[in-house]
């Protein structure tokens, strides 16, 4: 079986021709209207691919659901994986082999039945409370006028990394009085985001006028890439002094954002909406206070009852 390599268009190449499992994989791949998904699905696909050809399997007709348990197991306990991560990497196997499954190449998929680590109600994701995010802000402005206008976007309005350098300056708006950004959120659905006065103020310092090209631009004027402000926001951090700042990554603004608006008591359902998810218990996994006794029902409902 061939080792499979990440294309620059976002598919998987072969290593070697007329293999079958190209042709499914980039089909398999094309099926996914997000440039986000597809990237992280053909690196999820191609870890387990070298994994099979490390104990000779054809990834296509030889593969059952032992070796997936045992695929999971060695990333849990050997590789030090988070539960998190298996169940990302078992998930994107679940839809490959769903899709073999519907062209009929196989006839039934080995994940049917492989039960998935289970993920904790919190957010794994190292964040940041109020005075680092301040830190962060005072760190990146001083930095440059990018990183400033940069980190000032990431955290305040929680976009993910992808969506922000996806975009252009032309998406730079004004909608009913308000300066917006639109952008492409996952599954490829558009949204218009307004931002606040600090944000504007940050971009118009970096942008000076720029009316056209990518948002966030290297010198040479190509687009910034995620690995290049996976760095900045490291380094930006340790400048800042700010504690664990090696476990720091861009989602880590987006879980700060979350979490701060409703530390802040921005309603559940409008930080649902700001941040893009579909699902309320996904951001619900960002409220450090939904534990708190004094929060609980039973009060409010007594209280109620009471008047």
């Amino acid at each position: 079986m061939a080792t499979i390599a990440l294309h620059s268009r976002d598919a998987l190449t072969p290593v070697t021709d007329g293999d079958q499992l190209w042709h499914l994989a980039g089909a398999w791949l094309l099926s996914h209207r997000s440039e986000h998904t597809r990237r992280a699905y053909a690196r999820d696909l191609r870890a387990f691919a070298d994994w099979c050809a490390a104990h000779d399997l054809d990834m296509i007709t030889g593969v059952r659901r032992g070796h997936i348990d045992a695929y999971a197991r060695e990333a849990e306990e050997v590789q030090g994986e988070s539960p998190a991560t298996v169940a990302r990497r078992l998930s994107a196997l679940a839809s490959f082999y769903g899709y073999l499954v519907a062209e009929e190449a196989i006839t039934s998929s080995p994940l049917t039945h492989v039960k998935r680590p289970k993920v904790g109600d919190d957010s794994q994701t190292t964040g940041l409370d109020r005075s680092q995010v301040r830190a962060l802000l005072v760190a990146a402005a001083a930095d440059s006028p990018r990183a400033g206008a940069l980190i000032s976007l990431l955290a305040g309005n929680g976009l993910r990394v992808g969506e922000v350098l996806a975009t252009d300056v032309v998406d730079l708006d004004t909608e009913r009085g308000h300066r917006v950004l639109r952008i492409i959120r996952k599954g490829g659905k558009r949204a218009t985001v307004p931002l606040a006065p600090s944000v504007v103020n940050a971009l118009d310092t970096y942008l000076a006028r720029r009316t056209d090209g990518p948002l966030f631009s290297t010198r040479t004027g190509k687009r910034l890439d995620e690995p290049y402000v996976f760095r900045l926001v490291r380094r930006l951090a340790r400048e800042a002094g700010i504690a664990n700042a090696d476990k720091l990554s861009p989602h880590s603004l987006r879980h700060s954002f979350a979490t701060l608006a409703l530390d802040a008591n921005v309603p559940l359902r409008d930080v649902q909406d700001a941040c893009g998810h579909a699902d309320p218990r996904t951001t619900r996994r960002y409220d450090r206070a939904r534990h708190n006794l004094d929060r609980h029902a039973a009060y409010a409902l007594a209280s109620y009852l009471a008047e």
